[in-house]
């Protein structure tokens, strides 16, 4: 791969090709991603979705949207510190085709920005919801009629691939979504694989996938347009794009220091013990004198969360440039930070967090009554649109389908998109909304 295909500011429907020097640069084309993604209605219900605690009424508890700005400063970050030593190790990128190190800030940062935008309500539960409903639940009936990749996707949604057909599909007055860059659209591309094979190797572009079938054409464009490399002769599946790996690295270091420090400020993790743990990855760069003039827990937890999330940058910085080579010729096959000399450090915090956090009984509750309401949503909207489309609809299917966007196609032919197009629909629901359209269904609001 090389950095000029990778950077392209190609946007979907363009006939000329988007030169970097005749950029207006008030207005930067990778930064306009970052507009509108953060415009974008989809973005906007990431405020009431859940990151680790559901439904929270505290202020300090992170939800989707407030961890996908963070993620998205972090990459800016780590973005144009790379960017400035890959201009200085490639330094015609800059003279001839005037790319500037902020370039790669803007890039990172709005793919950053939208790399939760297809989760579904209630967290991971909720992918996970989904795809139980079609593997075991009502949705299983469906198996015989699609073919192996589309029930796949089904089986296994997955908020990236959701994500990506946020970001890509066409719809009346939107040709080609939000219309990103192709630079922005690579990085956001974590996992440039279909559904099958899964997980057909241990490389980290294998761990998921990132494209529905319905997505298959606009991912192969952009695959090719930045010149990603085919890893596979019979599957749709190519190499990450350089930059998806600081989108990857920046949501690491977030998920990891500030999950753990919503569980500190919760008092779901005792405050001696975790300090420790934050000061044994940040001992270096402590400053005692400024630690203990603080007189809280939460300013104490701060401080140290801003000293790991700087020492993991700098560690994400160094990692990428140092296998740089590798990264381009697509043989570089791990997390940025699995190479961290933090590595201990870090799966240190992630246990805590797993077993204090993500185990707690108030996160654990809220997932078992977010499995109970996207099934029984998915099952009233899927019956009510087949039942639509085969003219078999009941009075009750009725009324079910005036209350569904017209965004859900029931005219659509294609029993996967039908299908897929609710799961869309269901994804894009807050956590509120979702219970709302579940009391509602329910009889239980008026």
């Amino acid at each position: 791969m090389n950095w000029e295909q990778l950077l392209s500011l190609k946007r979907f429907g363009d006939t000329n090709k988007r030169i970097r020097k005749e950029q207006d640069e008030t207005r930067l084309g990778f930064e306009v991603d970052y507009d509108r993604v953060i415009f974008s209605s989809e973005f906007r219900s990431l405020q009431d979705k859940t990151q680790v605690i559901p439904l929270s009424k505290i202020d300090f508890v992170h939800t989707r949207l407030t961890h996908s700005l963070e993620v998205s400063v972090v990459g800016r970050s780590i973005g144009r510190r790379v960017g400035q030593k890959l201009l200085e190790k490639h330094p015609h990128l800059q003279t001839v085709h005037g790319y500037q190190a902020n370039d790669f800030g803007a890039i990172v940062a709005a793919a950053a920005l939208a790399h939760d935008i297809g989760n579904p309500p209630f967290g991971h539960s909720g992918e996970k919801a989904i795809g139980e409903f079609f593997k075991t639940g009502e949705g299983a009936q469906y198996k015989n009629q699609l073919t192996a990749k589309e029930y796949q996707d089904l089986c296994d949604f997955e908020g990236n691939a959701n994500g990506f057909k946020i970001l890509t599909e066409s719809r009346d007055g939107r040709e080609g979504g939000l219309r990103l860059s192709y630079a922005t659209l690579g990085a956001f591309m974590k996992y440039p694989k279909e559904s099958l094979p899964k997980k057909p190797s241990n490389h980290i572009a294998d761990k998921k996938y990132g494209f529905f079938q319905s997505e298959t054409d606009a991912f192969t464009d952009v695959a090719h347009e930045l010149g990603l490399i085919q890893r596979s002769d019979t599957d749709i599946s190519f190499s990450r794009h350089p930059l998806a790996f600081l989108v990857e690295a920046a949501d690491d270091i977030c998920y990891t220091i500030i999950d753990f420090e919503d569980g500190i400020n919760l008092g779901l993790i005792q405050e001696e013990f975790a300090l420790e743990y934050l000061i044994n990855l940040v001992r270096g760069r402590i400053k005692t004198e400024n630690y203990y003039a603080l007189s809280n827990k939460e300013d104490r937890v701060s401080y140290l969360r801003a000293l790991a999330i700087g020492t993991l940058i700098d560690e994400a910085v160094t990692i990428f440039m140092d296998n740089e080579t590798a990264i381009l010729n697509g043989t570089f096959q791990t997390a940025l930070l699995d190479k961290s000399k933090y590595e201990a450090q870090i799966n240190d915090i992630i246990k805590i967090s797993v077993d204090n956090i993500y185990k707690s009984e108030e996160v654990v509750d809220k997932e078992i009554a977010g499995y109970e309401i996207i099934k029984h949503l998915l099952s009233v909207y899927t019956k009510a649109v087949n039942n639509s489309h085969t003219n078999q609809a009941s009075n009750y299917d009725k009324l079910i389908l005036n209350r569904l966007p017209k965004t859900i196609k029931l005219d659509e032919d294609s029993l996967y998109k039908r299908l897929l197009s609710v799961c869309n629909y269901v994804s894009l629901l807050s956590d509120s909304n979702a219970i709302l359209n579940y009391n509602k269904i329910k009889g239980m609001h008026f």
